[in-house]
């Protein structure tokens, strides 16, 4: 079980916009989406943990960008996107919006950081920046995979 404290405000605003979102298209029809342009040169990453390192639960996350600014889900404005933190997972599919779960985690309140309570043992963390509909830009801006190990 992962528990996930996010620092800031907007706890619960992200993942039930993302399913609004989600369930605006009938069953089995993806319509297509107009993507929100990204700067060019932006990149986003993981400021800590940093990869390879050992740690002990709970971890403080702390994100960077560069290039853009951060906005809340929802607002609309040129230039600026919201954290998602990918917890073990791959990438989403890139031209949608990013699913919600306790291992694709939106930061729709615009923070930079979080707390993760994570069990021992190996995990991965990367970031990806969204708009306000929860969708990454073009082209997107993915961080590297950090890969940490969670001591017992």
């Amino acid at each position: 079980m992962i528990r996930i404290d996010r620092l800031g405000t907007g706890r619960r605003l992200a993942g039930g916009v993302a399913a609004a979102l989600l369930l605006a298209a009938p069953a089995g029809m993806a319509e297509a989406v107009e993507l929100t342009p990204s700067v060019e040169g932006t990149t986003v990453y993981i400021v800590a943990p940093a990869d390879g390192d050992s740690v002990s639960s709970p971890v403080t996350v702390v994100f960077g960008l560069s290039g853009m600014g951060i906005a809340p889900a929802g607002v609309e404005r040129e230039g600026t996107g919201h954290h998602h933190l990918l917890i073990n997972q791959d990438l989403p599919v890139l031209d949608q919006p990013v699913p919600a779960s306790d291992t694709y985690v939106h930061f729709g309140g615009g923070q930079t950081q979080t707390v993760l309570d994570l069990p021992p043992g190996e995990h991965t963390l990367q970031l990806l920046l969204a708009d306000h509909n929860h969708i990454p830009h073009d082209p997107p801006v993915i961080s590297e995979v950090v890969t940490i190990t969670v001591a017992e």
